[in-house]
């Protein structure tokens, strides 16, 4: 069952977002297990949603990567986390 995350931290950066996307997908490849990641910045500092093909490939990726990467950054987040139902993409 595929999940979604949301990531929102105040003050977040960009800067602090690239360095933590080049340690964990170089050269802007996703992961496996990752279906959709699309970030930017909020009111509040940055913003990232991503959707995952299961919360145990989230997971694989987090414990791997993700937590060093966010640690040395000097990013604390905790993701909301829901059951997806539903996507839809716009062809290009």
């Amino acid at each position: 069952m595929a999940i979604g995350l949301i990531f929102t931290g105040t003050g977040g950066t960009e800067v602090q977002y690239r360095q933590v996307l080049e340690q964990v997908a170089p050269g802007n490849q996703p992961p496996p297990g990752l279906l959709s990641h699309a970030a930017g910045p909020s009111e509040s500092g940055w913003c990232v949603i991503e959707v995952w093909e299961s919360q145990e490939a989230a997971q694989r990726f987090f414990a791997a990567h993700l937590g060093a990467a966010l640690q040395a950054a000097g990013i604390s987040v905790q993701p909301i986390t829901f059951r997806v139902i539903n996507t839809m993409s716009a062809e290009g």
